[in-house]
This record gives structure tokens, sequence and C-alpha cells, in this order.
């Protein structure tokens, strides 16, 4: 299965980037992260309805979608794994994770999500949620590898 994060924003040098690459050079599964950004200073809902667009034209066709989003369903670190493993027991060759922008994600991205995903239910900084997903990505693919990363 092959991993793809859409997030709104590029990573700049620092701890946000740091963490990230730790947990993503950590993978096994083949990954791929797409900053995208849209420059134009826009109203919030044209700039959101904007970002998601440029999210959806980034993930690859016919992925399996999970979009990030607090108001989504928060899973404990096991149960995320077991809900990977459906995917890909069931033939997900692509899994696509997105992230959207400081204003959240467009209901129409939440609308194609086969998924939506929430980290809890605090907000996060949009680049501290990338890594906080690529540390459960990892630790999914340790728990379903038997490895003893994960303690319960």
């Amino acid at each position: 299965m092959r991993i793809t994060i859409a997030a709104i924003g590029k990573l700049k040098p620092g701890a946000h980037k740091d963490l990230a690459a730790h947990y993503a050079g950590r993978l096994r599964w083949p990954l791929t992260i797409r900053e995208v950004d849209e420059r134009r200073k826009l109203p919030p809902a044209e700039l959101k309805a904007r970002e998601g667009a440029l999210l959806l034209a980034a993930i690859p066709k016919g992925a399996t979608v999970v979009a990030l989003d607090e108001r989504g369903t928060a899973l404990s670190s096991a149960d995320f794994a077991k809900r990977l493993a459906r995917w890909r027991d069931s033939g997900a060759a692509d899994l696509a994770f997105l992230i959207g922008g400081a204003d959240g994600l467009d209901d129409g991205v939440r609308g194609t999500a086969a998924f939506v995903l929430s980290l809890g239910p605090a907000t996060w900084p949009h680049f501290l949620a990338r890594g906080m997903l690529l540390e459960q990505l990892y630790r999914a693919e340790t728990l379903l590898a038997g490895h003893p990363y994960h303690r319960e």
C-alpha cells in the first residue's frame, strides 16, 4: 500500500520539518508528501474551496481518501492500525491523507473522503498534525508487523 499525504503549506526548516522527516524516514510503506499552497489573497470560504481543489488534485487517482478534521472520528493507535489493515487487505493500493490549512478543510473535501480522522478533540496546527499523522502511520506499521515499538 502506498501512502500519500497532501497538505496545505510547506514545512520550513526547524522542529516541525525535523519531526515529520524523522517518522517519514522510518516508514517502510512507500510515502509521498505533496505540499500545495494557494498564494492569492482570497475570502476565507473561497480560499478553503481552492485549497480543497489543490489537495484533491495532488492525490493519486483512485486513492482511498482520509481527511484529517477535528470533527472526524478519533481512533486509538491500535484501531487506526486495524483500519489501515482493512484497507490494505481489501486491495487499496493508494491511501491519501489530506491536511487542510489554517481554516481547515472545505466541506466538499470531507464529503469525498472514505473516512474523516480526528487526532483528538483539541485543534492542532496543521504543521504539527503532519508530524503526528506520520508518527501514527509508523506506529500502525509497527503494530501490524508485530514490532515492539507500541506497548499496550
